[in-house]
């Protein structure tokens, strides 16, 4: 009889418990731009990925200098609750600085990051955006 760990899986390959480097789960990209600070998300943002988030944001007030702050989730394919606590902690950062301006998340209508914020009801705190230039210039796009 073989051990569980060494069973394979149903398409004939060997079983693995190992999970992916959380770098190729999320990436995330840090523009300085002379308008805004833009950090462009990709991937998940999940347990595992969520405190790179959080370091991200935390850096990005750091730089801000006056300007805003816009966090593109366009490409994010899976927005957890750790996602969305590391949101309301980078809102509660932002809140705290004087000049207090709230973050502006880009998303577009179908991806999987909208629903979460707008049913926990962080849609009346974040402004949302869908795109990094409307975000930027601080107009909501229709």
């Amino acid at each position: 009889m073989k051990p569980a760990g060494d069973e394979l899986t149903p398409d004939g390959g060997e079983a693995t418990t190992a999970h992916p480097p959380v770098e190729q789960l999320i990436g995330l990209r840090r523009e300085d731009r002379p308008d805004a600070v833009v950090v462009h998300v990709t991937g998940a943002v999940d347990g595992l990925t969520a405190t790179r988030l959080r370091t991200v944001i935390a850096t990005a007030l750091d730089r801000l200098d006056g300007r805003p702050l816009v966090l593109d989730l366009t490409e994010v394919g899976f927005f957890g609750s750790s996602g969305l606590r590391a949101l309301a902690e980078g809102t509660e950062q932002a809140a705290a600085r004087p000049g207090f301006e709230p973050l502006r998340i880009v998303v577009d209508h179908n991806r999987p990051v909208l629903r979460p914020i707008e049913l926990t009801g962080y849609d009346a705190v974040l402004a949302l955006y869908h795109d990094v230039d409307a975000a930027v210039a601080g107009t909501v796009a229709e």
